[in-house]
């Protein structure tokens, strides 16, 4: 059982779980941590806000996507529209902080879209064959066809969201030049994955115990879930160290994240490794010549580091580089104001040229 408790650490550690060294002994330890810490965030409502509606999106090859759209909250039309791509065994409700504030802007009005990636939060589960970074780029664009077929974008992608993003500029180089006016990268990279922050072996195909677990959660999943539930408070205190920056994070923060992970069954996780091992889109990135870019990391982050974000800048010269001091790879939950206000700075930055014949996009459902 040893063995199996290691790869769903390692596997769940591609987001904050790498509890797996831990000794037996901490839990009581991490469970007292979680009792007595201070939440400044008690009274937040992390990820129950509710939005103005929900929709599904079929993807290419049938998968359903759950989207929901936020309005203006003063209830004015919009002037552009933000896409909100999550990561890795998270879901939407990662971006609490960004979807709160964002439909509080008036000039520009941000219509709002989130959505969970295949095979994670209230998404349809994928096959194995298309859980790939390739595909997320099909299922974004099949979103924003569905969803937002007209008007002025910015897309905004944290790790694995940011690659989705790039991917998407690979195969649609053209909607960057028509529609999308900015691009966020949070936490993410363009490449090179393995050779910094995650280990290569972890994301390699060829780990043989990496794929031992993959197997044995296809044939058994009850009892590799079981495995990483029974070591729950392990894994508390691995999400606190490994995906954020500073030990005196509000536990909230923690418990959302420790539900978002939970959440994505360590099936799913094992599938999506290989791709995030092979992700390299460099090139794609000449694709965003024509948008205003944001480029945001911590410079804590322990699993897409900072010197991620310093590569993708030298590749993209016009973009804005934004180091986040002391934060880790959550940095959009863990610093959620110095985030928000850059992403504001970009909204205005892409909504400033609308111009006075601006064309009435939005249709109210």
């Amino acid at each position: 059982m040893k063995p199996v408790w290691k790869v769903v650490g390692w596997v769940g550690g591609a987001l904050g779980a790498v509890a797996a060294g831990a000794a037996v002994a901490q839990t009581a330890k991490v469970s007292h941590e979680r009792k007595t810490a201070t939440d400044s965030l008690a009274d937040e409502p992390l990820g129950l806000l509710r939005p103005d509606r929900e929709s599904t999106v079929a993807a290419d090859d049938g998968t359903p996507i759950s989207v929901e759209e936020v309005d203006p909250a003063d209830g004015g039309e919009p002037d552009i529209t933000v896409v909100l791509v999550h990561g890795f065994a998270l879901d939407r409700r990662c971006w609490h902080f960004q979807r709160r504030d964002l439909a509080e802007l008036i000039d520009p009005r941000v219509h709002q879209v989130l959505y969970d990636q295949r095979s994670h939060g209230r998404s349809g589960r994928s096959s194995a064959e298309h859980s790939t970074i390739e595909q997320l780029a099909l299922d974004l664009d099949s979103v924003v066809r569905s969803v937002v077929p007209e008007g002025p974008l910015v897309l905004v992608g944290h790790s694995m969201g940011g690659m989705t993003i790039m991917a998407l500029a690979e195969k649609h180089p053209e909607l960057f030049e028509d529609r999308v006016r900015g691009v966020a990268f949070i936490g993410t990279a363009a490449g090179a994955v393995g050779g910094a922050g995650l280990s290569k072996s972890v994301l390699s195909r060829y780990n043989p115990v990496t794929l031992g677990v993959g197997r044995l959660a296809g044939l058994q999943p009850g009892l590799v879930e079981w495995v990483r539930k029974s070591a729950k408070s392990l894994t508390w205190s691995g999400i606190r160290l490994g995906a954020f920056g500073d030990r005196k994070v509000a536990p909230s923060l923690v418990d959302l994240m420790e539900q978002m992970i939970g959440g994505t069954s360590v099936k799913v996780l094992t599938e999506f490794l290989e791709t995030l091992g092979t992700h390299d889109r460099y090139k794609a990135l000449a694709g965003l010549r024509h948008c205003e870019v944001l480029i945001l990391s911590g410079d804590a982050d322990k699993l897409t580091p900072f010197s991620h974000a310093e590569r993708m800048a030298e590749e993209m010269p016009h973009a804005t580089l934004v180091r986040a001091p002391g934060a880790g790879h959550m940095v959009m939950m863990e610093q959620a104001d110095l985030v928000n206000d850059h992403l504001v700075a970009l909204v205005e930055r892409c909504a400033a040229d609308r111009g006075e014949s601006r064309k009435k996009w939005w249709r109210r459902a």
